[in-house]
């Protein structure tokens, strides 16, 4: 492989016009209301339109996804019923993006069609969409060879092929899986290759599969400002509200942005804050522009001190008096956190951001340190004894700035008469008129008692563990594995040392199989002939069949309930391929899976594992 470096332009194109693309996709992104190219965009359209190889290193959030999709719109050729375009993706939620994005973007070219394809889908919903003949297909990997062994997938007459997120999908075991598919598409083909990072394994499929390409390196310029204070709590999902409130009561706040996910959850939680008696408002893409426009003129104004956005309603927010950003839930990826609490500390003013996450989104705040390169500090929710305290602050400061407005003669008269009249204290008149305002509630909160779970969970505050630690592998390898943590099932697979099974071969097939994000999956013991993993506890029935399908290395997995070696549960039980674990433990399954043996099971791993979030949540796939 030959390739050249394009450097970076000194100046971006002003329009997408400028790029030459084609105009039915520049009718689209008007409509979409985008005017100016990213530098990514710039930089890679005009060598795709040119029919270049490509090879890109940039960040997620940078606006690759276009940079890629508006050229092979713009140069659509297909044939009868043949694919043209093949784009691999790493999880089922990035192949769904970008087939939403393809969507998007064609919204205006006659008769273009995409479909994505991954694990856990109906397969007969996608043999029809493949028969009926597709332009654009997007897939994870193991679905994708899936079809192609089937026959179902015809790649002859392919023109494109876009690998997104690269590294991601050789941290998840797919090398082997990517390079099936190169080397099943035609030689006279054009490959866009997306990665965050250039190791030596992206460089070698690069060498070999790509022709001459144009070599594209877009720098991250997006930092985060020294003066803010970047902080995250870890609550379940359910007291995410309760930690939100005891921030707002504790510390003095200016302007707030709280962000959610979706349209209804900004809603929901804007009027929760209002019941509260907070000043806030719901901002988001549903509402007109105009009312968006007055919302942030609004908080600019000091009219409304809260906002709850979206990241989409928020793009180009610029209020300098917000002094506290909340990520109410977790964003979509690292360059939206950036985004999000670059709201505040603005125009020289120190800021504050504080993230919510369950305990387990808790490995994830690893890579938001790494994008930031700043400590994010985990911190507990305010106590009651900080929240009264501002409480009375706060009493004190409204009843003096109420004093220096004047304008009491009436009321003073009226507390005088029924002093006269009642004989009562003044004080104990003050104090019956402050619990009137009230209503019934208490003035000063308390703290609930701690259970035993949460105690624990305080003292092991320190995020070590998992497979981000900073420990060595090799002490990693030497931990062991006990009994299934609160929330977790230990399952058995069907596939082990001998059969060359790897952790990450294990977690990218029940990624992307299932659906079943890798932070809710567990520890991985690998064994001769078989292997275990932890997983949420009540997997539904769907889930658990398509798991029994999957395959890891072209063998199926067979997931079923783990039970203790010499304690038959089925046919695969077998005590002698135990061997090798230097101890054992006691160790039963939970929830509705629950064993009925008794005994010891094999809690030492004798090859390297993958120890996923710790996540003390009641286990759901996730969808």
């Amino acid at each position: 492989m030959s390739s050249s470096q394009q450097p970076a332009a000194d100046v971006q194109p002003e329009s997408f016009a400028a790029l030459g693309l084609d105009s039915t996709v520049l009718q689209a992104l008007e409509q979409c209301g985008y005017t100016t190219p990213t530098e990514v965009q710039a930089r890679v359209i005009p060598s795709m339109l040119e029919g270049r190889d490509v090879l890109a290193q940039s960040q997620t959030g940078s606006g690759k996804t276009a940079a890629f999709a508006l050229p092979i719109l713009s140069t659509r050729q297909r044939k009868s019923n043949s694919v043209s375009t093949l784009v691999l993706a790493p999880t089922r939620e990035l192949a769904l993006q970008v087939s939403q994005a393809f969507e998007t973007y064609s919204q205006f070219v006659k008769g273009f069609s995409t479909l994505a394809i991954y694990g856990g889908q109906d397969y007969e919903g996608q043999f029809r969409a493949l028969r009926r003949g597709v332009d654009v297909v997007v897939g994870t990997p193991g679905r994708v060879i899936d079809h192609l062994k089937r026959g179902t997938l015809d790649l002859s007459q392919l023109q494109r092929l876009v690998l997104d997120e690269a590294d991601e999908m050789l941290n998840m075991g797919f090398q082997e899986d990517v390079e099936f598919v190169l080397q099943h598409v035609p030689k006279q083909r054009q490959v866009t290759l997306f990665s965050a990072t250039m190791p030596q394994q992206i460089r070698k499929i690069a060498g070999q599969y790509l022709e001459d390409p144009v070599t594209i390196t877009v720098e991250r310029k997006e930092a985060t400002a020294s003066s803010i204070r970047q902080r995250a709590v870890v609550v379940t999902p359910k007291d995410k509200m309760l930690a939100l409130l005891r921030f707002l009561e504790a510390e003095p706040t200016d302007g707030v942005i709280i962000f959610t996910k979706t349209k209804d959850a900004t809603i929901q939680v804007a009027e929760k804050l209002v019941r509260r008696s907070f000043n806030a408002t719901a901002l988001n893409g549903d509402m007109p522009q105009s009312v968006r426009q007055r919302t942030i003129d609004q908080l600019k104004s000091g009219r409304v001190d809260i906002v709850v956005a979206t990241d989409v309603a928020a793009r180009g927010l610029d209020v300098s008096r917000v002094s506290h950003v909340f990520n109410f839930d977790f964003p979509h990826d690292n360059e939206s956190y950036v985004h999000r609490i670059g709201r505040t500390g603005r125009a020289g003013r120190s800021g504050d951001a504080i993230i919510l996450v369950s305990p387990a989104q808790r490995r994830k705040l690893r890579y938001l340190e790494q994008t930031t390169k700043r400590e994010i500090e985990i911190v507990n929710p305010p106590s009651a004894d900080e929240i009264n305290a501002m409480r009375v602050q706060r009493l004190s400061d409204r009843i003096a700035k109420t004093i220096e407005k004047g304008v009491l003669t009436v009321y003073e008269q009226l507390i005088q008469q029924h002093i006269e009249s009642s004989g009562h204290d003044p004080s104990v008149v003050a104090a019956a008129l402050l619990k009137m305002s009230q209503k019934g509630h208490d003035f000063f909160v308390k703290d609930a008692p701690k259970s035993k779970k949460s105690r624990d969970r305080d003292r092991g505050n320190d995020r070590e563990g998992g497979f981000d630690s900073d420990q060595p592998r090799e002490s990693r390898k030497k931990r062991k594995v006990g009994r299934p943590e609160f929330g977790m099932t230990r399952y058995r697979i069907e596939v082990g040392r001998e059969d060359n099974a790897a952790p990450r071969n294990i977690v990218g097939a029940i990624a992307n199989e299932a659906g079943i994000d890798s932070e809710f999956i567990g520890p991985i013991q690998i064994f001769p002939r078989f292997s275990t993993v932890d997983l949420p506890e009540d997997l539904p029935k769907d889930v658990l069949n398509t798991l029994y399908k999957a395959r890891v290395g072209g063998k199926k997995m067979q997931i079923r309930v783990d039970s203790p070696p010499g304690k038959s549960n089925g046919k695969f039980a077998g005590k002698k391929d135990f061997k090798g674990a230097d101890s054992k433990g006691k160790g039963k399954s939970k929830g509705k899976y629950k064993s009925k043996h008794k005994g010891k099971s094999a809690d030492d791993v004798p090859k390297g594992y993958h120890s996923g979030g710790k996540s003390k949540k009641k286990g759901k796939a996730v969808q």
